[in-house]
């Protein structure tokens, strides 16, 4: 059940992160408050969300009363102040975009409450950097979900330079509560699955690149040779080239090391908008 000390919960972006993680947090009986500026990207979000449980129901892994109590457990809506006004906790799942991010928690320390903790969703950005924008930096954590979030177990865990540790402790059982395995991270560029994956994935570009050998059988190479469930590159277009290409700058810029060096190929991809999936073109044509 609920966490005696969460309640409510907000989630700014009812984008793909944004909609699982409060999918993930209605179905666990927490109340949740989603913010967006367009609302046309809450009716998607909430579509998402209702597909997403009625494939759980048909899976037979959820009733459709637990389904009904988990719709009735969302609010969605364009207004901070009213939406947040009482929320324990606000998670920002917004695009990987440091100036955005900033702006988005200058606003949230003014309309959220003092007793507000609050979190970024960020894949690669510092943490102190985002927490500085605020007036409560140690009631600032990093809390990274996967991709997609109903189904990865992980949450990375991060703290900034003033994080308290009570809100890292309390934090940590919000996420055990969503069931979700929670790991320790330094806040570092990456952290540790963005570290380790995003140069195997810019190496795999590379190989590409040279004509090493083509995407089909870099990709056949990797799910056989090291029983990866996908390929790199597949995996890129699942994730975003442009997601990739930022995590990639940020690796870069934050350790001044050139073995980060983002692939030309991935930039020439994404100046060519061919960013994976959701464009039906990245390495591979999804039409």
């Amino acid at each position: 059940m609920a966490h005696e000390e969460f309640k409510i919960i907000g989630v700014v972006g009812a984008g793909q992160m944004g909609s699982g993680i409060a999918q993930v947090a209605a179905m666990k009986g927490f109340q949740v408050h989603v913010l967006d500026v367009a609302q046309g990207s809450l009716d998607k979000g909430l579509a998402a969300v209702e597909k997403s449980l009625s494939r759980l129901v048909k899976k037979e892994k959820l009733s459709e009363a637990e389904k009904m109590k988990a719709l009735q457990n969302l609010k969605w809506g364009t207004e901070a102040q009213s939406l947040f006004a009482d929320a324990d906790v606000v998670i920002e799942a917004a695009t990987e975009n440091l100036n955005l991010k900033l702006e988005i928690f200058k606003n949230l320390d003014q309309v959220c409450p003092e007793k507000t903790i609050l979190c970024s969703n960020t894949s690669s950005i510092s943490i102190t950097k985002l927490a500085s924008a605020t007036s409560r930096p140690e009631k600032f954590c990093g809390m990274h979900f996967m991709n997609p979030v109903p189904i990865m177990k992980l949450v990375e865990g991060i703290s900034g330079l003033q994080t308290s540790k009570e809100t890292f402790e309390r934090l940590k059982s919000f996420a055990e509560n969503l069931g979700k395995v929670f790991v320790e991270a330094q806040d570092q560029p990456g952290f540790v699955v963005n570290r380790i994956l995003m140069p195997m994935i810019n190496e795999a570009v590379f190989a590409l690149y040279e004509g090493l050998a083509s995407a089909e059988d870099i990709d056949k190479a990797m799910i056989l040779g090291t029983n990866q469930p996908m390929g790199p590159l597949a995996l890129a277009d699942f994730i975003g080239l442009d997601t990739c290409l930022s995590i990639m700058e940020v690796l870069h810029e934050g350790f001044a090391d050139s073995k980060y060096r983002p692939c030309p190929l991935l930039k020439k991809y994404v100046e060519a908008g061919w960013l994976g999936r959701k464009v039906k073109k990245g390495f591979y044509s999804y039409e």
